[in-house]
């Protein structure tokens, strides 16, 4: 065993230990189904707001769209990090946050499925809403797994990917089933923290590499720089220092608008606004989760934009997925200092992944167990009976995603970008005008969720049939972009042309804004 092998193996033990005890200590602040889901709509800013940004980012966005982005397009892909801060994380707390809040404790809804159906009277809607969450979450959590797999399977190339994604699997199985939200808002502010430190400490690695040469040093040999021969991906110096993207301006205008405007309609992410305790809570977490998104968002994309310069322009041999983890290994796989920091940033990458995975699966098996399986069975379920379901069904997801993993499906991108697309495609409409409008009937909800899935769904199957799925892949982004769009105009559309029936309801749930 390496250097760095060990201690990373002593840095993944310390790690698991310690998010595995909160998971237990959490255990009996978690005895109520509100407790495990919500935690008891009391967590605080600095727990919210960690819990927000973590969700937001993981491995993926390290190895898929960083490692991606910032090899094809250059330093114009910095510009995804700033509009997932700014639009993604500042707005959508401005906008949602206390409003959801509000709205979610006067309906008494845990999930986005339990909002629909209060919200709109309509118990067919909160089944079709668990369905398309439970179905389209899985490829998303195999995406989380397949890229710390990759990470982890750069350093112990001895051992098989599909080893990594099973302890992955193991450890957020545990502590979530045990502490439920509340472990989970817990483990997030220690995994944020370590996310910033590291981060932090990378993006001074692979600027002080003699190939970049600092931030100058980095725009400078960017300039200069000549594809190899026999470059896959042959670009120009022009190209990678091109502060709006050059070529790529559009492809990573429909990136910034996925990735940042796709996190209005995430019940993952939503549902950190159903669980803050107060509006004073809200301001500060407003403050905190946005210094978080931009010091990651912006952080990976410029750790990403240095990749040809360290590789020498050489694609590694596992395509687009091992940019960034040939980059840690040439950056950080020497000396006692940088395998120290290699093992950190390997607990970085696997807490931004615990923590996007423990949102998905709470969000999903919740989806199954709390909306769906009470909406199709005659007989009542018991509260204990809800909680016992919700964790068995916790259980459930991780294996399914874990299964689905370790498939050898390789556009780890396009996995995220569908299952982004055609979820918040689906909801944001439903979800965004149920707060801020009264007119919205029961029929334009449906229509926005229904078209979210019909926009995605039918451009992939007319694309794959004419052109073949790998162009629908690459058009994912696009696709999700105009469901999100379809979904935001057709809902007041419809709503416009159709009635209300119930009038005096829905003014007895827009009072939640005036209560305190």
């Amino acid at each position: 065993m390496t250097n760095a092998q060990l201690y990373t193996v002593i840095a993944l033990v310390v790690y698991a230990t310690v998010m595995a005890l909160i998971g237990f200590l959490c255990a009996g602040k978690s005895k109520t189904l509100d407790g495990f889901l919500i935690g008891g709509r009391n967590i605080g800013p600095w727990a919210t707001a960690f819990a927000y940004g973590t969700t937001y980012f993981s491995a993926v966005v390290f190895v898929g769209y960083a490692g991606q982005h910032g090899w094809n397009i250059g330093l114009g892909s910095i510009w995804i990090g700033i509009g997932n801060a700014v639009l993604g994380c500042l707005l959508s707390w401005l906008l949602f946050a206390n409003k959801t809040r509000k709205m979610t404790k006067k309906l008494n809804a845990r999930t986005m499925p339990d909002y629909f159906e209060k919200r709109y009277a309509s118990k067919g809607m909160k089944v079709l809403a668990a369905i398309i969450i439970f179905v389209f979450l899985v490829p998303y959590s195999a995406a989380v797994y397949k890229g710390l797999g990759s990470l982890f399977g750069a350093v112990f190339p001895g051992v098989a990917t599909w080893v990594w994604m099973l302890i992955l699997a193991g450890l957020t199985a545990v502590y979530l089933v045990a502490g439920g939200y509340i472990a989970t808002a817990y483990t997030d502010l220690i995994q944020g923290t370590i996310m910033i430190v590291g981060v932090v400490c990378l993006v001074c690695a692979v600027l002080g590499h003699d190939a970049v040469g600092g931030v100058t040093g980095l725009i400078e040999n960017l300039k200069n720089f000549h594809s190899v021969p026999g470059d896959p991906t042959p670009t120009t110096g022009a190209q990678l220092t091109n502060i709006f993207g050059g070529s790529s301006f559009k492809f990573l205008c429909f990136n910034i608008m996925l990735t940042s405007f796709g996190t209005w309609g995430l019940p993952q992410m939503i549902g950190k606004f159903y669980a803050i305790k107060d509006t004073a809570a809200i301001k500060r977490g407003t403050i905190i989760s946005t210094i978080f998104c931009t010091v990651i968002g912006c952080g990976a994309y410029l750790i990403g934009s240095t990749s040809r310069l360290i590789l020498g322009g050489v694609l590694p041999e596992g395509g687009i997925d091992a940019i960034i983890p040939t980059v840690l290994m040439e950056v950080l796989g020497s000396g006692t200092l940088g395998i120290i920091l290699l093992a950190v940033i390997m607990i970085l990458l696997l807490s931004a992944s615990m923590s996007t995975l423990e949102a998905v699966v709470l969000t999903s098996a919740s989806a199954v167990a709390v909306d769906l399986i009470p909406a199709v069975r005659k007989k009542e379920t018991s509260p204990e009976g809800q909680m016992l379901l919700t964790r068995i069904l916790c259980l459930a997801f991780v294996v399914c995603s874990f299964i689905f993993a370790t498939q050898n499906i390789p556009i780890i991108v396009s996995l995220m970008s569908f299952s982004w697309g055609i979820v918040s495609g689906c909801f944001i409409g439903p979800y965004i005008w149920g707060l801020f409008s009264k007119k919205i009937t029961k029929i334009g909800a449906y229509s926005g969720i229904l078209s979210g899935l019909l926009v995605v769904g039918g451009a992939t199957l007319v694309i794959s049939l004419n052109s073949g799925f790998s162009q629908a892949a690459a058009k994912s982004p696009e696709m999700g972009v105009a469901a999100m769009a379809v979904s935001l105009v057709i809902v007041p559309l419809v709503s416009a042309f159709t009635k209300n029936k119930d009038t005096k309801r829905v003014e007895e749930i827009f009072a939640c804004y005036n209560e305190d």
